[in-house]
Formats: C-alpha cells, sequence, structure tokens
C-alpha cells in the first residue's frame, strides 16, 4: 500500500493503526481488476508476491524524484516484491517476475516498468523490495532511465512487432 498512497492522511485515524488501515485498504483492492499484485506459490504454501499494476494506481511514483515518469507513455509498474526469508535464494522472485510478464501480456499492457536496485552488495533496505537490474536484466528490460546511480529505470515492451 506504501506506494499507492501519497501521505498519510487517509490511512490513519485516531485509534487506528496505520497498519490496520493499510490492510483494509489493501483488502479492498483485491476485489478490483486489475487486481493490486500477484501471489507466487509452492504447491499451496504462499511463498512470495509481486505488486504490479498501472503506474497511476501508485500516487507515490509521481513525486518521487527517482522513479517519477520518464514520458507520457501508459506503463504498467512492477513496484515490489515481497519473498519470506526461508524462500529467498531460490529463484522465487525471479518467478514471480516472468508470471507478472505474462500477466501483463494476457492483460494487453504494452509497457512493463520497474525500479530495480542496481549494486553488487544491495542494501538491507531496499535489496528484498524492488528486485535486482540483474534479475530484470535476464527477464529482458532495458533501462531507460537512471536518476540516480545505483537506481536505473527499465522497461519491458510486450508487444511484438
Amino acid at each position: 500500500m506504501y506506494y499507492r498512497v501519497s501521505g498519510k492522511g487517509a490511512y490513519t485515524r485516531p485509534g487506528d493503526t496505520q497498519r490496520t488501515r493499510s490492510k483494509e485498504a489493501l483488502k479492498a483492492l483485491i476485489t478490483q481488476d486489475p487486481p493490486p499484485g500477484l501471489l507466487g506459490y509452492l504447491g499451496k504454501i504462499p511463498v512470495g508476491w509481486i505488486s504490479l499494476g498501472p503506474r497511476e494506481s501508485y500516487a507515490k511514483l509521481a513525486k518521487s524524484p527517482t522513479m517519477k515518469p520518464v514520458d507520457d507513455q501508459p506503463v504498467w509498474s512492477v513496484v515490489c516484491f515481497v519473498v519470506p526469508s526461508e524462500y529467498r535464494k531460490q529463484g522465487i522472485a525471479r518467478e514471480l517476475l516472468a508470471g507478472a510478464v505474462r500477466y501483463a501480456a494476457r492483460s494487453g499492457v504494452r509497457l512493463l516498468e520497474a525500479y530495480p536496485v542496481d549494486k553488487r552488495e544491495p542494501s538491507a533496505t531496499q535489496a528484498p523490495w524492488f528486485g535486482s537490474k540483474s534479475m530484470f536484466d535476464e527477464a529482458g528490460f532495458q533501462e531507460v532511465a537512471r536518476r540516480k546511480p545505483a537506481r536505473p529505470i527499465v522497461r519491458l515492451n510486450l508487444v511484438k512487432d
């Protein structure tokens, strides 16, 4: 939910915690089309989450100096990954990304955009959330902008000419 809102006003009220309000808001999003993201399973066990959707559904991206729009093309954004620690380093994030690419293509998305970390040793605060640039490179994404040394913007054209 963090990138879907700008400011905290709508998600904090006296007596409510931000976490509780964010959970309620996310539950409400689940019934919408497109959904707020995709879950990955290993058998029946959920092992990961990828948040993706139309860029305009992520209010914070418009104000971010690092992730602000590159141009006026309509894109879907891959904003974050969540993989529990016991399932990391097993290719779960790569599989989530591959599933997101397939889902976006089936949904008629032309451009898929992401904001990975490009460091040999990603910082603990950024590493798991945004994904690594090398993972996006392997999936065919191309760098289209870089406003900070370790934070490129990458895109994948889903329309085959």
